[in-house]
């Protein structure tokens, strides 16, 4: 057996060293330790889980690259394209796209007995993507579209209906103006049910219905369209999926990611990277020196150990060692301790949503959790390798104790 292995951990775990002054000062370190890695765990998962599900939420409800007529880019009212100008079987046959749905849009007004409202209205055509909706469906139901017949439902997001008190079930009309004349045109809709995102960009904004609405209303024919919405199954890979599916759009379109349409959002939300690395920083050089503290109350405490080791034949590069080992011993269990309760804390949270937010900050109503032990190994591994890393300058000190001196140190 290793000599330099075996010695430090008979020292580190000896019931000695439980009945001396540094054993209080070294449990201190350990608990350090664990809070380091606590917050970083925590930082980590909530930053991620935070960028994550916000970025989830616009990509869902818009798509993850929205494909528009160049005029069309910030009018509502938009100009048509043609279905035909996007190549979609190319597109679906490219790595990471999951679905592309079409829509179409536009802009008119509200009115109850008491109230009205400015909106838009989204219409989808019968192969939108039902799963990625209905998550955010607070009350009733998704309307059924069917390009054989022409539907009046319309789903309303929840600030609307409580700013026009309207629920579920009721009845509404909707004014849309035409370019072509000045006398608006009206609509009857039906609420079939209620969303939410917490994306105040969209709740405020939009109610969803049936293309064929939009489609009647300009007069275009069953292939015009404001709009394509591309959906990728990794968004990590965005960028990469954007630049292989630009070159199947007819290049009279603007193909853009959700990142760039919100980009008010995305700025906000790489906040979070800066933030993450800072904390991690300021958490790893907070372990950096406990352990350094540890380190050299262990040195002062056994130096009359050092000393007999030294007589005994016992080279520095080996005492280092015992120490260095001695110190990891002593680091491992704040370590282990900071991974459980961290990980108890977010598994808490991923599942009960004990801690809420307010979602007109946050765009979330509690505290999002990202778990992957990836990221709980790195942490872990890099707190021990900057630990090595730090001992290794004080261990020096080990270098220059004479074995005389050591011995009759006191």
């Amino acid at each position: 057996m290793n000599f330099t292995w075996f010695y430090s951990k008979k020292v580190a775990f000896s019931t000695y060293n439980k009945q001396n002054l540094s054993h209080f000062i070294i449990r201190i370190g350990q608990m350090a330790v664990a809070i380091g890695i606590i917050i970083s765990l925590i930082t980590v998962s909530v930053g991620l889980g935070t960028k994550k599900e916000i970025k989830a939420k616009l990509a869902n409800f818009n798509g993850h690259i929205t494909v528009k007529s160049f005029d069309a880019t910030d009018n509502y009212n938009s100009t048509s394209f043609n279905k035909n100008e996007i190549n979609q079987n190319k597109i679906l046959q490219t790595e990471n796209v999951n679905s592309i749905q079409y829509f179409a849009s536009k802009s008119g007004i509200i009115r109850t007995k008491t109230d009205f409202e400015g909106v838009i209205f989204k219409g989808l055509s019968d192969d939108f993507d039902k799963k990625r909706l209905q998550s955010y469906i607070t009350e009733g139901k998704l309307p059924i579209i069917n390009k054989d017949s022409l539907n009046f439902e319309v789903l309303l997001s929840n600030k609307i209906a409580n700013a026009l008190h309207l629920k579920v079930g009721e009845s509404f009309l909707m004014y849309f103006l035409n370019d072509q004349s000045q006398k608006p045109t009206y609509r009857k809709f039906k609420i079939s049910g209620l969303y939410t995102t917490n994306i105040i960009d969209l709740d405020n904004s939009y109610i969803v219905g049936d293309i064929q609405q939009i489609q009647r209303l300009n007069k275009w024919n069953e292939n015009q369209v404001s709009g394509a919405e591309i959906y990728l199954n990794d968004i990590e890979k965005l960028d990469e999926s954007f630049g292989n599916i630009s070159k199947y759009i007819s290049l009279k379109l603007n193909a853009e990611t959700a990142i760039k349409t919100f980009s008010n959002i995305t700025d906000w939300l790489n906040l979070f990277d800066n933030n993450i690395y800072v904390i991690l920083a300021l958490m790893m050089i907070v372990v950096a020196i406990n352990m350094v503290m540890i380190f050299l109350i262990l040195i002062i405490e056994k130096t009359q150990t050092i000393g007999l080791l030294k007589v005994l034949g016992t080279s520095n590069t080996d005492i280092i060692k015992i120490f260095i080992f001695q110190s990891l011993f002593i680091m491992i269990p704040g370590i282990i301790l900071g991974n459980i309760i961290g990980l108890g804390f977010l598994f808490i949270q991923k599942y009960f949503n004990l801690i809420p937010l307010k979602p007109e900050n946050y765009y979330l109503d509690s505290v999002p959790v990202y778990l992957d032990f990836g990221f709980v190994y790195i942490i872990s591994g890099v707190s021990i390798l900057i630990s090595v890393i730090v001992l290794l300058l004080p261990s020096f000190i080990i270098a220059k104790i004479s074995p005389i001196k050591a011995i009759r140190f006191d």
